[in-house]
């Protein structure tokens, strides 16, 4: 299929009448086009189209459509048929009424095109670059990011029924590419074991019985691979997805002594971000946060807040669910310095800061980093009395800190931690041990007060992070972040909270149409003057507030 780049089509005369008699006022989709013009040029995509075989279809009006679909949580079956039978729509792509359209599948290859080529945000970077050129979106003011999970296309598994499900998908698969050579040696029993979907109420019960279980379902495991790396067994079986994750899913879950078949347990088991939740979705992970647990991944999303223009989303960010959230703030800056929106202050919740970070932001992006900070977490910050890090005066220059009693450390130890660097300093047994306030300061019965600290740059913006963060001043400023849960709440009605795709990629690409969606929503509220929805109140609230005012 080839790519022949045409001009988006002006407004047939006959659509246009019968859509504004239908529609007066407009709709969304009549008042972007009508604000915003063509948006998507088809030289846009040129690059993922060849230049001989038949035309395709517009990957200009298939990107709209695809915006579209997901400002109404469309499947693509609907879509395809808002295409086909709402005038607003026709009247969006430059459409005659008795347009055809197209068929439904169309989508799905075309989101194919995007992941196929690595240009998941394309349609998002597009619409955010038209709305910088309309003055909507601009450098400077205020931006808030925060995060939350994406369920993945599959269900969560216990451990039983992971492995079963795992054995069952490799089964499945060989027998769908290699069934005569599958058959000749396969055991009967397994056509009893994984010929059904395992689920928990088809496990044996019992503690003991469920872990006979895990090791049965280890040993034919184990007896499958050998099968197949066997050098009578064709060689490209190996390469067939099932079989990889089969392999990887051993490699994480069993091993083997003396021929013997061990699950592994607890500290043996792989770290969460490597583990493997589903076969059928082999990017999709566990993750927690907040006590909420679930398989998939998380996005980030980041917008404007000021009060004279628009909130828009001005970046989307997909990553596996045990992915921390302070390791997207620099990414975040990165790619909105690299569109030129960065803000002057970014404003976020714990998990996106850190002493480095608030350092960072300022030296390398000149972005104010609002945010609050962890407070500190030693014994002597738990106390009323108790003397911690922050009544230690740190000399830098000298390489020395001094307590509240006046002594002066004797220790100055450079190091690092998980690649962080540290500081450590110790003071001396002569002054420690006959100290009148040690009771205030350590409750080591014998030895000295030890300090961990952070670079200078880290140390003083931490400190003084944490002072700020106790004024009311603080507090007022930092009221601008709530609003970024309503973005979350809309994204989530739009249809964020559970993936529709299998693989990360995908997973993103829906998340940057959503992201899309919500911007072109948002901008015609802010045409149309239509106020932003009041945060809701249970009628017992209200009934309480009355009662209390």
């Amino acid at each position: 299929m080839s790519m022949q780049p045409r001009r988006w089509p002006e407004i047939p005369e006959l659509t246009a009448r019968v859509a504004r008699a239908a529609f007066p006022k407009g709709t969304t989709a009549m008042r972007v086009r009508d604000a915003l013009g063509p948006l998507f040029a088809d030289a846009e995509f040129a690059g993922m189209f060849g230049v001989r075989g038949r035309p395709g279809l517009s990957p200009g009006q298939l990107a709209l459509v695809s915006v579209l679909q997901y400002a109404e949580n469309l499947s693509d079956r609907q879509a395809a048929d808002a295409v086909r039978g709402r005038i607003e729509w026709k009247y969006a792509l430059g459409l005659e009424l008795e347009d055809p359209g197209f068929d439904f599948s169309v989508l799905s290859g075309f989101r194919s095109r995007l992941v196929e080529h690595g240009q998941e945000e394309h349609i998002f970077e597009l619409l955010v670059e038209r709305l910088s050129g309309l003055g909507f979106l601009r450098a400077g003011g205020r931006q808030r990011t925060d995060s939350t999970h994406v369920l993945a296309a599959v269900r969560a598994l216990n451990r039983a029924e992971f492995v079963g499900e795992v054995m069952r998908s490799a089964l499945n698969a060989l027998a769908a590419c290699e069934p005569g050579w599958l058959a000749a040696w396969a055991p009967a029993a397994w056509q009893q074991r994984y010929g059904e979907r395992v689920d928990a109420y088809r496990l044996p019960d019992g503690e003991a019985a469920r872990a006979g279980y895990l090791i049965q379902v280890g040993a034919d495991g184990y007896r499958l691979l050998e099968r197949i790396y066997d050098r009578g067994a064709p060689a490209w079986l190996r390469q067939v997805p099932a079989v990889q994750v089969l392999r990887e899913a051993w490699i994480q879950q069993y091993y083997r002594t003396d021929g013997e078949v061990r699950v592994r347990q607890g500290k043996d088991l792989p770290p969460g971000r490597l583990r493997l939740a589903s076969p059928y979705d082999p990017e999709a992970r566990y993750g927690v946060k907040r006590g909420t647990g679930w398989v998939g991944y998380k996005v980030h999303l980041t917008e404007t807040c000021d009060d004279d223009a628009p909130h828009l989303i001005t970046h989307v960010a997909t990553t596996d669910a045990t992915v921390e959230d302070s390791q997207l703030t620099a990414v975040v800056w990165d790619d909105l310095a690299a569109r030129e929106l960065l803000p002057v202050e970014h404003a976020v919740d714990m998990g996106y800061t850190s002493a480095a970070l608030l350092v960072q932001a300022m030296a390398t992006y000149d972005v104010t980093l609002l945010g609050p900070m962890r407070a500190s977490t030693s014994r002597q910050a738990g106390r009323d009395d108790g003397f911690d890090l922050s009544v230690f005066t740190i000399d830098f220059d000298n390489q020395q800190a001094i307590c509240p009693a006046g002594h002066t450390s004797g220790k100055w130890r450079e190091e690092t931690s998980r690649g962080a660097p540290l500081i450590r300093l110790a003071f001396r047994k002569r002054d420690c041990g006959p100290c009148p306030l040690r009771p205030r300061c350590t409750t080591a019965a014998i030895g000295l007060r030890q300090l961990t600290i952070r670079p200078k740059a880290q140390h003083e913006a931490l400190e003084r992070a944490r002072r700020e963060q106790l004024t009311d001043d603080w507090k007022e400023r930092y009221k601008i972040r709530a609003g970024v849960e309503g973005t979350i709440s809309q994204a989530v009605r739009a249809g964020i909270r559970r993936t529709r795709y299998l693989g990360l990629n995908k997973t993103h690409l829906a998340n940057a149409l959503s992201a899309a969606a919500i911007n072109l929503i948002r901008l015609d509220a802010w045409l149309t003057e239509t106020p932003l929805g009041a945060t809701r109140v249970s009628h017992f609230a209200r009934l309480d507030l009355a009662l209390t005012a």
